[in-house]
């Protein structure tokens, strides 16, 4: 089986002159509300993903979280172990979707969040997007989707192709988490950029940004302004969050220190401000050379 069967490369969809991986019709999501979470490398998407998830849990939503990361380590914090990959379990079984069960791959974390870690293709070959796909089809088999009340995508660093960016084609919303530092905000300017493609041919649009590990917040501010974007949460630099990792907890189930007590009070206010339903933002991303005039150092 190829590793793009299933799937159409158009041309001019998603942009003049843009090749894209466009996601089965039939596998689309429905009824439950959808998120992708973006940002630069190693910002922290991961944990706030999963705590994000533990707060709508904790609300009494209906979560499934799908990991979109060759290192399977999304869900890491919510079952306490790392899970196997959609990719890797189909191998397994030659490609043959049919021969596989919900518990082959589906993880129940805190909360009842259902865990998915979709993996990724080996390095320099295939595509995300075929992952992505392949992971949306067999929740869709197995029913899993019905009862769903939160899809939260966490997805592998920058926006560099459209197999990574193929979250954006499910998502009623997308999320970036960015640090107070130039190279967050350089990635988020780029994020915003592919988002605004996709909106063009699909229903996502932009909820915001989450300050994460972030003392202060005023470059990211000062970026948003300049660019109508809007910060809806800091999360902020605290030793608590690091150990939580550590532990292999989410906040949830940390102790009631002080510090614990207020992140898990800024991700349950985040999740209900997205269950609510915040504006939708429509942020005009800057040319690299203002942003370095924005932003950058002598």
């Amino acid at each position: 089986m190829s590793m793009m069967d299933g799937f159409d490369g158009q041309r001019g969809l998603d942009g003049e002159g843009s090749v894209q991986v466009h996601q089965d019709p039939s596998a689309q999501i429905v009824g439950a509300k959808v998120f992708s979470v973006y940002g630069k490398g190693g910002i922290g998407k991961s944990t706030t993903s999963s705590n994000l998830s533990a707060a709508f849990a904790s609300l009494g939503k209906r979560v499934l979280q799908i990991g979109c990361d060759p290192k399977h380590d999304s869900t890491f914090t919510l079952t306490g172990r790392l899970q196997p990959t959609v990719i890797d379990i189909l191998k397994d079984v030659d490609f043959h979707p049919e021969e596989l069960r919900p518990e082959d791959y589906v993880s129940e974390g805190w909360g009842g969040v259902q865990c998915v870690e979709a993996g990724g293709p080996p390095a320099g070959t295939g595509c995300g997007g075929y992952v992505v796909g392949q992971t949306v089809k067999l929740l869709k088999q197995h029913h899993l989707l019905e009862d769903t009340d939160v899809v939260i995508f966490d997805v592998l660093g920058d926006v560099v192709c459209g197999g990574f960016a193929a979250p954006l084609q499910h998502a009623d919303m997308a999320l970036i988490v960015t640090a107070n530092d130039f190279d967050s905000i350089y990635a988020m300017n780029r994020i915003i950029a592919a988002v605004g493609a996709k909106s063009k041919n699909y229903k996502v649009r932009l909820a915001g940004c989450i300050a994460n590990r972030a003392r202060e917040t005023d470059e990211i501010d000062r970026f948003c302004d300049r660019v109508g974007f809007n910060r809806i949460a800091h999360m902020a630099d605290v030793d608590a969050i690091r150990r939580s990792r550590l532990k292999k907890k989410t906040l949830f189930e940390m102790d009631d220190e002080p510090d614990i007590l207020a992140c898990r009070a800024e991700y349950q206010r985040l999740a209900q401000s997205l269950w609510n339903g915040l504006p939708p933002t429509n942020p005009a991303p800057l040319p690299d050379r203002e942003i370095f005039e924005l932003l950058g150092f002598d």
